[in-house]
Formats: structure tokens, C-alpha cells, sequence
């Protein structure tokens, strides 16, 4: 069987690349767990200076999550979900090393928000992020605590509630996306990166890290406490079911 990940290094750089091509690297939960382990790894091992995520193949990062695996939640689970979250946004949110994230392709939904919770984004002019949740019946917690720390109110409601992608210029007009390169450059140039910022003093790069996290970490407490909430009112009303089924039978057409 294929692996939903696939670690590498390029000298002191770690590289971990989502491997769903065929699903759009859309994540599982056992597929979110093997992440977090690599990540933890790579963070503690002294060979490593900086951490790269990508996607396989070349249309997505990743379509966030595999809408399949929770088409048959209840709010019972939906809570229980919501809290296997926690555990992969406090992972990166807690590493001391430098993430890049190097977009292939998509971002879309979860992993719009794990694009934004990298340190440096590198794009391409054909890579496209935003929050559609709301099209399949989601309601959104994190994605809008993300947003609105970094754009602001405004734009986070206009994103949220229409659900648009936003095209790569965009993304980079509003500080999103750090560098746009060609398609065939976009994992040299976050290479390039890495290794860059992984040269810098680490116990500097460690501390600046663990600020960040101190400035946000009330308002990430606060929507996973929110998510648990409205998730389960939502999973409960049958809602996302009924909007998935509806994206299935268009698939399928």
C-alpha cells in the first residue's frame, strides 16, 4: 500500500510530502498522525535545522480533509475530531525549527490553515487557497481564528462565507504567499529557504517561535473550545451529511 507520506532529507533540510495524488493529498486522521510523528522527529533530531511540507503530484498541496472519512460523523465524534485537531495545529504550532511550506498546487479548507500555520510560503501562479468549507456543510472555527489574525475581520467574514478560492496573486498581494515562482522551482526555492533559516542562531529562532505561539495561543485555546461546540450542533443538525452526499453525486457526474 502506498504511503500517505513520504519523508527525505536534503542535507539538513527535512522534507515531508503529502502522497494522496489521486485523493488531492486530502488528509485521514491516521494520515494526520503519521504528520504529527514526523514532525515531532524531525524536531527534536540535531541533524535537522528546518522542515519542508509539500504535496505529491501537481494539482494540489492538499484538498484538506478526505470528506469521506467524515461523512458519517454524529456530534459525538465531530467533538472527538475537533480535538485530533488540536493535536496536529498544536504540533506545528509548537515546533522550534523553521516550517516551509512548499505549495504545489491547492490549498483548500484544513489545509489552507496548515499552509498558513508555516513560517515562509512558496508558491506558484496556478496554486489557488481559500476556505470552502461552508459548501460542504462545515461549519468553521479555525480557519476564521487564522484568518482573522492575519487579514483581519473584513476579509476573514467575506472568505469564510463565500467560500472562494483566492488565485496566487492574491494570496500574495495580502501577505499569504511570501514568493511565487515557476511551478518547477517552487520546492528549490523553499529549499533555498530552509536552509537559509535553518543557518540562523537556533536558540534565537527557538524563542521567536515560542512567542509567536504565546501572542495566539488564548484565541487557539478559545476556537478549539468553539469548534467542540459548533461542530457537534452541526454534525448533530445532519447538515454536512446531507451537503457531502450532494458533492459525491456531482463527483460521480
Amino acid at each position: 500500500m502506498t504511503e500517505d507520506i513520504l519523508v527525505s532529507r536534503h542535507e539538513r533540510v527535512a522534507i515531508i510530502t503529502l502522497n494522496r495524488p489521486e485523493k488531492l493529498n486530502a488528509w485521514t486522521t491516521p494520515m494526520r498522525n503519521a504528520i504529527i510523528d514526523a514532525l515531532e522527529r524531525f524536531d527534536a533530531d540535531d541533524n535537522v535545522t528546518a522542515i519542508i511540507m509539500t504535496g505529491a503530484g501537481n494539482r494540489a498541496f492538499s484538498a484538506g480533509q478526505d470528506l469521506s472519512e467524515a461523512h458519517d460523523f454524529d456530534g459525538e465524534r465531530a467533538v472527538a475530531w475537533v480535538k485530533e485537531w488540536q493535536r496536529y495545529y498544536a504540533a506545528l504550532r509548537g515546533l522550534k525549527k523553521p516550517l516551509v511550506m512548499a505549495l504545489n498546487g491547492t490549498a483548500a479548507g484544513s489545509a489552507f490553515q496548515v499552509a498558513l500555520l508555516g513560517d515562509i510560503r512558496v508558491g506558484h501562479p496556478g496554486v489557488r487557497m481559500g476556505q470552502p468549507e461552508i459548501n460542504a456543510g462545515i461549519a468553521s472555527t479555525t480557519g476564521p481564528w487564522i484568518m482573522n489574525s492575519m487579514l483581519g475581520m473584513s476579509r476573514t467574514i467575506e472568505l469564510t462565507l463565500t467560500g472562494r478560492l483566492m488565485d496566487a496573486e492574491e494570496c500574495k498581494q495580502i501577505g499569504l504567499i511570501h514568493h511565487i515562482v515557476a511551478e518547477e522551482k517552487v520546492l528549490e526555492k523553499a529549499l533555498e529557504i530552509a536552509t537559509d533559516l535553518g543557518n540562523k542562531p537556533p536558540v534565537a529562532m527557538r524563542l521567536d517561535k515560542q512567542r509567536f505561539r504565546e501572542m495566539t495561543e488564548p484565541g487557539f485555546q478559545d476556537c478549539i473550545e468553539a469548534g467542540a461546540r459548533i461542530q457537534r450542533e452541526a454534525y448533530d443538525s445532519g447538515e454536512p451529511a446531507r451537503m457531502m452526499e450532494e458533492f459525491f453525486r456531482k463527483r460521480a457526474k
